[in-house]
């Protein structure tokens, strides 16, 4: 599971709009701007079709550990 910030912190990393990631999330930009504003919870395959987009773009995703939930670019791969 992602919260909305993460989604947003992570498009802001991918220097990527709405459009694009719904795009690559074979969602509606509606879809993906009623869950990053809280408008929505969004259904359980609607937010691993967001992460599993985010994530094959580069994104990993830092689960919340007393720090707050992050992401970070992953380290390409040699």
């Amino acid at each position: 599971m992602i919260t909305p910030s993460q989604c947003r912190m992570a498009r802001a990393a991918l220097q990527i709009g709405v459009r694009q990631l719904a795009v690559k999330a074979g969602l509606s930009s509606m879809t993906v701007t009623r869950f990053e504003n809280g408008h929505s919870s969004g259904a359980p395959d609607t937010v691993a079709a967001i992460r599993l987009a985010l994530e094959s773009a580069g994104v990993e995703f830092i689960p919340e550990n007393g720090g707050g939930a992050g992401v970070r670019l992953a380290k390409p791969q040699p």
